[in-house]
């Protein structure tokens, strides 16, 4: 098997280090956006140039990813987790290694992040990299309208809010002193679709389209699921 990897590599003109650089990235990150940074871009194109390498490397630890070409990312799932297009798995998750949780604060916002960006698909509202853009003033009012709740006043908390979702490559923005200033413009992120069932998106809508103070009902059940999380159900209460 060495011998083959080697053979592939130098075929392809490519380090068994880069290779390396490769799998520790996505291992470590579980997900790798081309537009994200010079780096990703890099680490990006090398997948492309070792994609059956590296999804046969991965397959053997049952780690099953998720690429879409049109907008240019690669995501990683743990074994017996549930990936969108994919049949799922018979053998029921682990619950430990990889995986880690959204905590509802993260859960709230991204319910609401992902409701947004439907408006935005609707009205055709998205760049070329099928981003949507919110500002951060717009996206508190829809919390408020939505969950009745605000960003955390507390600006380490929201600066660590918002870092983690980026760091789930579901956001994007510019400098975190607009985060902490209320005055950034956030991307949403396509990947975001992944994030919430149409299920639930379905149950949120229609507070949507109300365009008031509600907040979501008691028995719905959201597949929000965080990079490698536990195929459980968050609840989200008023």
């Amino acid at each position: 098997m060495l011998a083959s990897i080697d053979k592939q590599l130098e075929k392809n003109g490519i380090s068994t280090n880069e290779l390396s650089e490769l799998l520790i990235r996505l291992m470590d990150y579980g997900v790798l956006c081309r537009d994200e940074s010079q780096k990703e871009q890099l680490l990006y194109d090398r997948y492309l140039r070792l994609e059956n390498l590296v999804n046969d490397y991965l397959g053997m630890l049952r780690i099953r990813i998720q690429h879409d070409t049109r907008f240019q990312f690669v995501r990683l799932y743990p074994p017996g987790s549930e990936v969108p297009g994919m049949v799922d798995e018979n053998d029921p998750p682990f619950k430990s290694g990889m995986r880690s949780r959204l905590n509802k604060t993260e859960v709230e916002l991204v319910l609401v992040l992902r409701s947004q960006y439907e408006k935005s698909l609707r009205e055709g509202q998205v760049d070329e990299n099928g981003c949507a853009t919110l500002s951060l003033e717009a996206l508190n009012i829809a919390l408020k309208n939505l969950l009745k709740k605000t960003l955390p006043n507390n600006i380490t908390h929201r600066k660590d809010l918002f870092r983690s979702l980026k760091q789930l490559r579901l956001i994007q923005y510019r400098k975190e002193e607009d985060i902490e200033s209320g005055e950034a413009w956030i991307r949403i992120r396509p990947m975001i679709v992944s994030y919430v069932s149409d299920q639930v998106l379905d149950a949120l809508q229609p507070l949507v389209n109300e365009g008031h103070e509600s907040v979501m009902p008691n028995d719905v059940e959201t597949d929000v699921e965080a990079e490698f999380e536990e195929s459980t159900v968050n609840k989200i209460e008023s």
